[in-house]
């Protein structure tokens, strides 16, 4: 099952990225999961929040630019190798993965990975044939 997340294009600049996250916190809005890449002039803030919907009309009314999109978030055992199986998996289930990052989880054993692929039901299908879970929103959200 896909969850929501935003994509924050934040300008590489002293202060913006704690812009956005202290616009959450003050929002009361949790963070689950968070990534970033930059470039010389912007960075893209990837997150995973409690309240999506609240966030987005956060961040936008503050003038910030963000997208939602679609992710997977998977469940593995978490040990040496679980990754690496569930990549292959869906390699060659012919499914690319455009990127991927991790986050804590609160269930003991177990390891979230957030993976943006192009098409969320046909990678679901694949790992769940192969006995890899995917998370329910609760899970991730709460």
């Amino acid at each position: 099952m896909a969850i929501d997340q935003l994509s924050v294009f934040v300008e590489n600049k002293p202060g913006k990225l704690v812009e956005v996250l202290e616009a959450l916190g003050g929002a009361k809005i949790d963070l689950r999961a968070l990534s970033i890449a930059d470039t010389a002039d912007y960075g893209v803030l990837r997150v995973i929040v409690d309240k999506p919907v609240d966030a987005l009309k956060t961040l936008t009314d503050l003038g910030f630019v963000v997208r939602i999109n679609q992710v997977l978030p998977v469940s593995i055992d978490d040990r040496p190798g679980a990754l690496a199986e569930s990549l292959r998996v869906l390699s060659d289930g012919g499914v690319d993965v455009e990127y991927l990052y991790a986050f804590v989880a609160h269930t003991s054993g177990r390891a979230f990975v957030i993976f943006r692929v192009e098409d969320n039901d046909a990678a679901e299908s694949i790992l769940r044939r192969h006995g890899i879970s995917v998370a329910l929103k609760d899970e991730v959200y709460n």
